[in-house]
C-alpha cells in the first residue's frame, strides 16, 4: 500500500470551497451530550490550516447507524455545536445533506466561514459507494479533504466516491496516521513488538499473518489466548475459546519458530466464576483453570513478563486489551502493558479501538506516541491490505 500521499500542505486553497470528511462519530449519554469530544479535537489542526489557507470548509460526517433517513439521535446538531465552541467562530448546520438547503449554503460560503451538512448516513446510496450521490457531494466544492482515517477503510460515497470528482488530498490527522504507522511497519526500530489482545483470535489472523513478516515478538493476551491455551491442551474452565481456530493457533506457533519470531503466551490467568464486576479474582497457572472459572485478565506473572518485553522494546504496536479492564478487578493486566509502554523510550502505538479506551482511562493516552483514532481501519492497516480511502488520494 502507497502511504504517501498529497496532503493540504501540497494544495492551493485560497478562495476554494473545500469538502472535508471527518470523523464526528462521538459518543453521546442519554441525554444526547457529547461524553468524549476527541474525535472533533483531532481534527482541529486540519479545519483551521484549510480557513488560514483562505477557503471556506464545508464538514461532512457520519455519527452512528441510522436506519431510515433522518433520525433526531444521530443529527450532528450536538457537534455542530461543539465545533463552535472550539473553533470560536460560527458553524452553520445543513438540516440536509445533499438538499437545497446544503446547496444554498455551500454557495453562499466565504473563505474564512464553516458549514457542517447532516449526516451523510441520512443518505441511502451512502455505504455503497452511489457515485450519483459522490457526485452530488462534489458539487459542493472545489477540492476534497480527507481527514477521517476511522472511516479510509470503508469505500462510501463520502470517503471514496467523490475523489473520483474532485482533487483529493490528506488531512493532517490522516498524514500523521499514515506517516507514524507506515513507518512502524516499513522502517521501525527494533525489537518490533506486537500485542494482540481481544477476545477472538479470527478477529485478528490478518494482523498476526502479516506481522509474522515483520515482528520480533508477538504478545498474546486477553480472550483469544484461552484458545491458544486449550488448542495446547490446557484446562481453560468456561473462558472465552474458538475452537475452529486451535488449527491455525497451532500452525501459528509452528510458523513463528520457523521465523524466529518470538510467541510470548500468558504463564496465568486472574479468573473469576462469572462474567461481572463484582466476581471475586483469583489467580490460576496458564492451562489449569478449574471448571466454572473463566479468565478475565492475564495474572501478575504474565503481566511481568510482558512489561519486560515492552521495556526491551524499539516500537511497540497494541491492539486489543489484556483482560475486561472495565471491571476494576480485572484491569492489571492492561494497565500493567499501557504503563510498560508509556515508560518506555520506544516507539509506541495504540491501533485505535478497546486498546484506545483503555489508554484514556488509565490516563496514559498523552504518554504514547500515537493513538490511532480508527480500529477497525488501524487493524486493516496493520494487516497489510489496502484502505479504500487512502488509496483514493492524490499520491504524492
Amino acid at each position: 500500500m502507497n502511504y504517501k500521499k498529497k496532503t493540504i500542505l501540497d494544495a492551493d486553497l485560497k478562495g476554494k470551497r473545500v469538502l472535508m470528511r471527518c470523523d464526528f462519530n462521538v459518543p453521546t449519554g442519554d441525554d444526547g451530550a457529547i461524553t468524549d469530544d476527541s474525535r472533533i479535537r483531532k481534527t482541529l489542526p486540519t479545519i483551521q490550516a484549510v480557513l488560514e489557507a483562505g477557503a471556506a470548509v464545508i464538514l461532512c460526517s457520519h455519527k452512528g447507524r441510522p436506519k431510515n433517513g433522518f433520525e433526531e439521535k444521530f443529527s450532528l446538531k450536538v457537534v455542530r455545536d461543539r465545533l463552535q465552541e472550539l473553533l470560536g467562530i460560527p458553524v452553520e448546520l445543513a438540516a440536509d445533506v445533499v438538499g437545497p438547503e446544503a446547496r444554498e449554503k455551500a454557495k453562499a460560503l466565504k473563505p474564512g466561514q464553516v458549514l457542517l451538512l447532516e449526516n451523510v448516513r441520512f443518505m441511502t446510496g451512502e455505504t455503497k459507494n452511489n457515485m450519483e450521490l459522490a457526485k452530488q457531494y462534489a458539487d459542493l466544492a472545489e477540492v476534497f479533504v480527507n481527514d477521517a482515517f476511522g472511516s479510509c477503510h470503508r469505500a462510501h460515497s463520502s470517503t471514496v466516491g467523490v475523489a473520483e470528482f474532485l482533487p483529493a488530498y490528506s488531512g493532517l490527522l490522516v498524514k500523521k496516521e499514515l506517516d507514524v504507522m507506515g513507518k512502524a511497519l516499513s522502517d521501525p526500530a527494533r525489537p518490533l513488538v506486537l500485542i494482540m489482545g481481544g477476545s477472538k483470535v479470527s478477529d485478528k489472523i490478518g494482523v498476526i499473518d502479516h506481522m509474522l513478516t515483520l515482528a520480533d515478538d508477538i504478545i498474546i493476551g486477553g480472550g483469544m489466548s484461552y484458545t491458544f491455551t486449550a488448542a495446547r491442551g490446557g484446562k481453560i474452565g468456561t473462558s472465552l475459546c474458538e475452537k475452529e481456530s486451535f488449527d491455525y493457533c497451532l500452525e501459528l506457533l509452528k510458523k513463528a519458530e520457523e521465523k524466529g519470531v518470538r510467541i510470548h503466551l500468558p504463564v496465568d490467568a486472574v479468573c473469576g466464576d462469572h462474567f461481572a464486576a463484582d466476581a471475586a479474582p483469583q489467580v490460576f497457572a496458564d492451562g489449569e483453570i478449574p471448571d466454572g472459572m473463566m479468565g478475565l485478565d492475564i495474572g501478575p506473572k504474565t503481566a511481568e513478563a510482558y512489561a519486560q518485553v515492552v521495556k526491551n522494546a524499539g516500537t511497540v504496536i497494541w491492539n486489543g486489551p489484556m483482560g475486561v479492564f472495565e471491571f476494576p478487578a480485572f484491569a492489571a493486566g492492561t494497565e500493567a502493558v499501557a504503563k510498560a509502554m508509556a515508560e518506555s523510550s520506544a516507539v509506541t502505538i495504540i491501533g485505535g479501538g478497546d486498546s484506545a479506551a483503555a489508554v484514556e482511562q488509565f490516563g496514559l493516552a498523552e504518554k504514547m506516541t500515537h493513538v490511532s483514532t480508527g480500529g477497525g481501519a488501524s487493524l486493516e492497516f496493520f494487516a497489510g491490505e489496502e484502505l479504500p480511502g487512502v488509496a483514493a488520494l492524490l499520491d504524492a
